[in-house]
């Protein structure tokens, strides 16, 4: 789909159809306005007829209304004016692309962006517009015989003021670099575990690197991993057929003596408990396990489009968590790489323990900041269902920041405490630390274990058990928090 900014005569614009909008209380977009001078009041007229007040969701599909190129003008109901940045705007190209799917046609203008006049906010409206558009088009048929149908629409414009025009392209331009980042990330996660395993997601890698000199990639095996003392992520990957691995991808967009950001996604490409098996209902989600890892692989490849000015450095411990006779048992203990030992006391609190090494492995970069990313606990999705990621820190300043991109983006994160009370329930008897802490607080005990490996740079942690995915008939991998953490490195930029 091609995305263009414009802002010549609206009168004029060769379009199949040409999307108007009308607010609560009938309050005209400038482009309704416009249009309806030029039909002497005719839209108006349609509108009251119509008994159409704007309230979301309500449209009226007109036909060679005359003085116009376009051949359809949709007027669209937009709800209250305040509010329509976000996930109103978000409905509305929704909702148009979908009827236009059915009605035909392979291009559509819209006037949404031209009703906001702060420049931020005209770029917000665009990069959102272009971001949901191409999000769209998006369908996890990867392992179908026939795919879906593809969408009718090739062209989707958006008008707006002639000011506005370059910094209007370059947001359609990095939404739709986003977006395509999401369908990335997607993708992989979307895909069943015996194709998405840890050598399929280091191939990944492999390949991702051959499209841009700027991204080097490393792939450690699991005898590299044993040299380096990675027994606790070793230890998972025990009661499975698929070799771990240890993928770690380097985006050179600044000089070499700037310190990275670093992003540790968990890649557990299917995790059935180990010895301590999960239920059989919903095991086959078991696949989104390795959804933080897909989101890094995502942002890397935004970071790559985007020709960013940072070093950014993605690491993804990869591995499957299945039942066997070598497989971890409940009262093990494991020798992690930083040499603190790990008393394992349920199986399936294994992603902690391949993130563990992972984590110690990253100091070696001289971190600027550390974000890991993982579909850790399920004691997450009690806390925060599926609205908001848990965010975990050991430093202020990186939360800010990263409440600072939760808020443009509008993927939502909530700061849980990492207070010594909670750490303290990690105890063991016969090793430095359980790899659980009990019943209660089970997001925030595994954050503590977490923060135990990173005392030596800025941390955060992304619980996103929530977020990653959803179930039911709408089965699939949404890809947050790939535009959170896209917004936190443009953020960064200087």
């Amino acid at each position: 789909m091609k995305l263009n900014a414009v802002y010549s005569d609206l009168t004029k614009q060769k379009s199949g159809t040409l999307v108007i909008s009308v607010f609560e209380n009938r309050q005209y977009s400038n482009a309704t306005v416009l249009l309806d001078k030029m039909s002497n009041g005719k839209i108006a007229q349609i509108i009251e007829q119509e008994d159409f007040t704007g309230k979301a969701g309500q449209n009226i599909l007109l036909y060679n209304m005359e003085g116009l190129v376009a051949k359809r003008v949709l007027i669209m109901g937009c709800g209250a004016k305040k509010t329509f940045l976000g996930k109103n705007l978000a409905s509305r190209v929704k909702q148009v692309l979908a009827i236009l799917d059915k009605k035909g046609g392979h291009s559509v203008l819209f006037d949404f962006a031209v009703n906001f006049k702060n420049t931020h906010k005209m770029e917000r409206a665009c990069q959102q517009i272009a971001m949901t558009a191409i999000d769209r088009l998006y369908h996890s048929d990867h392992c179908k015989s026939k795919p879906q149908s593809a969408s009718k629409i090739k062209m989707l414009k958006v008008w707006i003021p002639a000011e506005f025009k370059k910094a209007a392209q370059n947001a359609l331009n990095i939404g739709k670099i986003i977006a395509e980042g999401k369908s990335f990330t997607k993708k992989l996660a979307d895909l069943p575990g015996n194709i998405c395993t840890p050598s399929y997601l280091a191939e990944q890698a492999v390949s991702l690197a051959k499209t841009s000199p700027k991204l080097k990639t490393q792939i450690l095996d699991e005898a590299e991993m044993k040299t380096l003392g990675m027994d606790s992520l070793l230890s998972v990957s025990r009661g499975s057929r698929q070799e771990a691995k240890l993928i770690i991808m380097r985006y050179q967009g600044a000089s070499i003596d700037d310190q990275p950001i670093v992003l540790v996604g968990k890649g557990l490409t299917f995790d059935a408990g180990g010895i301590s098996i999960k239920p059989s209902p919903k095991m086959d989600e078991m696949k989104y396990d390795m959804c933080g890892g897909a989101s890094v692989f995502g942002v890397i490849q935004n970071c790559i489009k985007m020709n960013l000015p940072l070093n950014v450095i993605g690491v993804v411990p990869s591995s499957e968590n299945l039942p066997d006779g070598d497989a971890n048992k409940p009262g093990d203990i494991v020798t992690s790489m930083s040499g603190q030992t790990i008393e394992i006391l349920n199986t399936d609190a294994e992603g902690r323990l391949i993130l563990c090494d992972a984590l110690t492995y990253v100091e070696r970069f001289k971190p600027k900041y550390v974000i890991d990313i993982a579909t850790l606990t399920g004691a997450c999705i009690v806390a925060l269902g599926d609205k908001a990621s848990a965010l975990m820190s050991n430093r202020r300043k990186l939360v800010k920041k990263i409440q600072k991109a939760s808020k443009q983006s509008g993927d939502r994160v909530w700061e849980l405490p990492l207070w010594d009370d909670y750490d303290k329930q990690l105890k063991s008897n016969f090793a430095d630390m359980a790899n659980i802490g009990g019943p209660g607080a089970g997001s925030i005990t595994a954050g503590c274990f977490l923060a135990r490996y990173t005392k030596k740079y800025a941390w955060a942690h992304l619980d996103i058990a929530g977020t990653a995915w959803q179930g039911g008939v709408n089965k699939g991998a949404t890809a947050r928090p790939v535009e959170l953490l896209t917004t936190f490195l443009q953020q960064q930029v200087k």
